[in-house]
């Protein structure tokens, strides 16, 4: 005789949801490239910008935004996107740049420059955040996209590992301020080092902790109500 049939539902399967980026109807065929930046927030040192296209038969595990991310795994997976994605690129704008232009329009002008050097032309670039830079190339703008798109990941974590090394040259010219450890960020040592020392040439100015420190003519350090 034969069993009778279960009438018990069928057990629910769950798997982990993700975020994929699709590509609709009226999107364009070809290349696409992630861009994102850091160093937007420090008080020192200049914005950097990069621009990836990644393979997408050369699969690059455990890209996430650089910010969630351990300084070693950044490290890992930079050599990783610089050895297997098809292209990358690097922009950047200076300190004198950020205080003449502002530092959002120091940023758009940084993340142009990456877009700009990339060796092959993207058809479509996903950028990092709510506003975009001026491009000759169709683009999107993703608030969150560094943790969405693997692309964007991908430029985030070049950004952030070129930036960091060059902060780290930075403090051989300059040990006093600590950017080896902090940066460039507002940490207490680092403002403790501003109020000691004043700022050098590579501090942005008229950012409200450096502008609220200078040196005198005969050396000394004077603090100032800033806003």
């Amino acid at each position: 005789m034969p069993s009778k049939k279960s009438s018990s539902p069928e057990p629910i399967r769950t798997r982990r949801a993700t975020v994929v980026q699709k590509r609709l109807e009226w999107d364009p065929l070809g290349l696409w490239a992630g861009v994102d930046e850091a160093g937007r927030g420090p008080l020192a040192g200049p914005v950097v910008a990069a621009a990836v296209i990644l393979d997408d038969t050369r699969r690059i595990r455990g890209l996430a935004d650089s910010k969630v991310l351990t300084a070693l795994a950044r490290e890992r997976l930079y050599d990783a996107i610089r050895e297997k994605a098809l292209c990358c690129a690097v922009g950047e704008a200076s300190v004198a740049e950020i205080d003449t232009l502002n530092i959002l329009h120091a940023t758009m002008l940084a993340m142009r420059r990456a877009v700009e050097g990339l060796r092959l032309r993207p058809v479509k670039v996903l950028v990092d955040g709510n506003r975009l830079p001026q491009l000759d190339v169709l683009s999107e703008a993703i608030v969150g996209g560094d943790a969405k798109v693997k692309s964007i990941s991908a430029a985030s974590i070049i950004a952030k590992v070129t930036r960091d090394r060059m902060l780290r040259e930075l403090h051989e010219q300059f040990p006093q301020y600590g950017f080896a450890a902090h940066k460039g960020y507002g940490t207490p040592e680092h403002l403790q080092a501003l109020r000691t020392h004043g700022p050098c040439v590579h501090h942005r100015r008229f950012f409200g902790p450096v502008a609220a420190t200078f040196v005198t003519d005969d050396g000394a350090t004077v603090s100032v109500q800033v806003g």
